[in-house]
């Protein structure tokens, strides 16, 4: 499974895409987000792709859970989106 990691200075459009892409390689993708504006911004780039996906007739759904990521010597709490894809 493809891992994006989406800061707060992400382009929700731009992270869209990828996950877009990585859907139709895939059907699966990971999302990764620290702090509360990586995680707007990963929200928002969610929203984003089911509307990409919807014009062909697709759709996708989301498994959330919390992750531990080692960022150099410390331990930071994020959260992960684990997306799938989905046919109407």
């Amino acid at each position: 499974m493809e891992i994006l990691k989406v800061s707060s200075k992400s382009s929700p459009n731009k992270v869209a895409g990828a996950i877009v892409g990585s859907l139709k390689k895939n059907e699966k993708v990971e999302i990764q987000a620290i702090g509360a504006g990586a995680v707007n911004q990963a929200s928002k780039s969610l929203a984003v792709a089911r509307r990409f996906l919807e014009q062909e007739g697709l759709d996708l759904y989301v498994v959330p859970a919390f992750i531990e990521i080692q960022i150099g010597n410390e331990t930071r709490t994020g959260i992960s989106f684990k997306v799938y894809l989905q046919k109407k």
